[in-house]
């Protein structure tokens, strides 16, 4: 029988409007057709159409269709809000056996007026390479799956050369440093392997676990942070193992800094740089950054985080949370949120750097500070004008923001230099 990949092609209007966050009751929809979906409740999906899609799409036609849907690709695992362009939601719908876009329209009365599968491709990142760099693919086979990496070398190297491991921040992010659920088209690690590698050191950089060509079966409420740094160690053990390089130095960007710290734990890896790391538990940070939100956001958000110091997750989030603390990931950020990087910083046995630009509108001077602090030998760089994507920003948070989807910005000059001092001066 013929493969059916659509549901139902009722409205897409090709709105030519500048896309927008995700709607709060786009939001509570989409999660309600991946619950119905994979509970096998096709009439309580038809329940949410409205009069028309009903009269277009009766339920004795959709619902064979919707179960054979589910035959064909598995349980619904996410669904990722790629963009926004009224009435049309889009989101990356991520399925046992495929991975499609799920486009949802709705009415005035957040009932649905459009349902579509189509076909999904990441979105082509470009940058030039230097002439001088070849790259080659890593796949690093693990117990649940791959993690899919570019390894960046000067074409004419001889001899043994060092070796950057660039381990990439938060949330779904690529080996380029790019997202597209996060609107980031910064091509920050990309730039870095390029500008390392001119200066004769090598770099892998990969996808995240879920991310990209990285493939493996844990299901996003199964992900724990612990994995993230497993797939880290992986990649440090590969790399050790290449006779082509002379040291393996671990860089964290972000989030992955406090990946890296954990990894590098009794590891062959030969030295250690935090970038734009947090000093503090990521708890602490994000409680933070919640202050601008809505009172009562920032309250729900409290709620959720005292519930989980308790060990108890909380299924009733308002939808504009979903992003960071939907149920699902809750598990994941229980496992984030209990490791003080300061306190596994002291750890460290090898030489370590610790970056930070001034502009970071993300994590400001004083985490770095902090973790200098508890390691005190560490080497504290302080790039002034250098935001979060480590390129050149003002302080104004707009402004800032905008540098996050401009692909071609250059990374900030002192930052290369610090990174390629750093590894050059290891003994």
């Amino acid at each position: 029988m013929k493969k059916i990949y659509f549901i139902a092609f009722v409205l897409l209007l090709a709105a030519q409007l500048k896309a927008q966050d995700q709607p709060a009751n786009y939001a509570v929809v989409a999660n309600k057709f991946k619950q119905f979906y994979n509970n096998n409740q096709p009439d309580s999906i038809f329940n949410m159409f409205s009069a028309e899609m009903k009269a277009s799409l009766p339920l004795d036609k959709f619902k064979p269709t919707t179960i054979q849907l589910k035959s064909q690709l598995g349980a619904l695992n996410k669904t990722d809000f790629l963009k926004y362009n009224q009435p049309l939601a889009v989101y990356k719908a991520t399925f046992d056996k495929a991975v499609f876009l799920l486009n949802i329209s709705l009415n005035n009365q957040n009932k649905i007026i459009g349902l579509l599968l189509s076909p999904y491709a990441e979105e082509a990142k470009t940058i030039a390479l230097d002439a001088s760099l070849k790259e080659s693919p890593i796949l690093l086979k693990t117990l649940s799956g791959s993690i899919s990496g570019t390894l960046t070398t000067p074409a004419n190297a001889t001899g043994k050369i060092p070796v950057v491991l660039i381990i990439p921040g938060s949330g779904p992010t690529d080996r380029d440093g790019n997202s597209a659920k996060l609107g980031l088209n910064g091509n920050t690690y990309k730039m870095l392997a390029n500008d390392l590698g001119k200066n004769g050191i090598a770099t892998l950089r990969y996808d995240k676990r879920l991310v990209g060509q990285s493939v493996s079966t844990t299901k996003e409420k199964e992900l724990r942070f612990e994995d993230y740094v497993d797939d880290a160690i992986g990649l440090i053990n590969l790399l050790s193992e290449d006779q082509r390089f002379s040291k393996v130095i671990v860089l964290g960007h972000s989030e992955g800094a406090l990946v890296g710290v954990l990894a590098i734990r009794d590891q062959p890896a030969n030295a250690y740089i935090s970038v734009a790391g947090a000093g503090r538990q990521a708890d602490l940070i994000v409680t933070e950054q919640m202050k601008s939100q809505p009172k009562y956001i920032a309250d729900n958000f409290k709620t959720m985080l005292d519930s989980l110091r308790k060990g108890k997750f909380t299924d009733n989030i308002d939808p504009k949370l979903y992003p960071i603390a939907r149920p699902d990931i809750q598990p994941y950020l229980m496992s984030w949120f209990r490791y003080v990087p300061t306190r596994e910083i002291k750890k460290a046995k090898i030489p370590v750097l610790i970056l930070q630009g001034t502009t970071d509108i993300q994590v400001p001077v004083t985490e770095a500070e902090l973790l200098k602090k508890a390691k005190s030998e560490a080497t504290l760089t302080i790039i002034p004008g250098m935001n979060h994507i480590l390129k050149e920003a003002p302080a104004d948070k707009e402004q800032n923001a905008a540098t996050y989807s401009k692909p071609d910005l250059p990374l900030k000059p002192e930052l290369v230099t610090s990174i390629v001092n750093f590894v050059k001066g290891l003994k």
